[in-house]
């Protein structure tokens, strides 16, 4: 904007009225009383020049061939993109060297070089992302340097041996002892307890005990309001179907698979991992997996999943017993931990065929 001013004219009747301005300086503490002229300002838009390569044609670079190729490309069909390529790619490189000489790079070239070397020094390598992804995984932490398998998943330290130390068991030994069947709802664990408990090793036993309370757990939970997800039981409910299970065991696992008196996916898939690992160190790493996708409600090809991700190979059984009657065999599927141990792989997306 352009402003003008100029003095305003005075009326007869304002003759006498007049206009002052005090200015006040604080340093000498003094004001001094300047008279103020009405002035009438104006506000005029600016004419704006417009620079000389705003004012200039652009210049047609491209030929009527470059306008060709561009509409060939654009709407052509398969077969004219094709020779459209051909022709590309075959065309005749003013940068390249006479018979087998390098190619000599301009200064945009390098410049690109330069850029793109920049770019990519700061992304991750294939190994990083494997391991940012394994890392965010959920499932239990495999000690990938150990030497031996029993060693891979440790009890102490994917549950905690104060937890597992809390685990009751006297319960299930003395029965059992007895010869009295200890009371289940899981197939897999009644199947399991008596041989067990007979082989004397109390850790497993214990192990056997936070596996029932897991899968207890996972069947008490209801569907939550979310799609997808499933609210945890009552404390006094989990309490009465976890007895004689210590307040302290029972909410170790609530923390550790539910986050707010939710389940979403990541705690359930990280709760059925954990049963997969802890069945394979109670079976000696070598597990059937029949019973255990019966109690975990599952497929037979997600549970074969879930086991992939704890690093273990299945392999198809059929039954000697059913063969040796001359009945038909189904299949059962065999889990075994051994190392080394086989996970499954960041897969690489391919390109898009044109």
């Amino acid at each position: 904007m352009d402003f003008t001013g100029r003095e305003d004219g005075v009326s007869d009747a304002q003759q006498a009225l007049k206009h002052y301005v005090g200015v006040f300086d604080p340093k000498t503490g003094k004001l001094e009383v300047v008279e103020a002229k009405r002035m009438v300002v104006r506000g005029v838009v600016r004419a704006k020049q417009a620079s000389e390569e705003a004012m200039t044609a652009p210049a047609d670079y491209q030929s009527y061939y470059a306008l060709k190729t561009d509409l060939g490309q654009t709407f052509g069909t398969r077969k004219a993109k094709k020779a459209i390529e051909a022709v590309t790619l075959n065309a005749i490189d003013p940068n390249k060297g006479q018979e087998d000489a390098p190619r000599k790079l301009n200064v945009a070239d390098r410049a690109t070089l330069e850029e793109i070397g920049g770019i990519t020094a700061t992304m991750a390598t294939r190994e990083q992302l494997q391991a940012a992804v394994d890392q965010a995984k959920p499932v239990p932490r495999a000690n990938m340097e150990a030497d031996a398998i029993q060693d891979v998943y440790d009890p102490d330290e994917i549950i905690g041996r104060e937890v597992l130390a809390a685990v009751p068991v006297k319960d299930w030994t003395e029965p059992t002892k007895k010869g009295e069947d200890v009371q289940v709802f899981s197939r897999h664990v009644a199947e399991r307890v008596k041989k067990t408990v007979d082989s004397g090793n109390l850790d497993k036993v214990r192990l056997l005990r936070y596996f029932y309370f897991l899968f207890l757990f996972h069947t008490m939970a209801q569907p939550g309001r979310q799609r997808g997800t499933k609210r945890v039981p009552p404390r006094d409910k989990l309490k009465e179907r976890f007895a004689p299970a210590p307040q302290a065991v029972i909410e170790h696992i609530r923390r550790k698979f539910s986050d707010g008196g939710e389940i979403r996916k990541y705690h359930s898939d990280l709760l059925i991992t954990h049963c997969l690992a802890i069945a394979c160190i109670i079976d000696n790493f070598e597990v059937d997996t029949s019973r255990l996708r019966e109690d975990l409600r599952l497929e037979q090809k997600e549970i074969n999943s879930y086991f992939y991700e704890i690093g273990a190979r299945i392999k198809p059984v059929s039954n000697s017993k059913e063969k040796a009657k001359g009945e038909k065999s189904r299949t059962h599927y065999v889990a075994k931990l051994a190392l080394p141990l086989q996970f499954p792989k960041l897969r690489s997306v391919a390109p898009k065929r044109r």
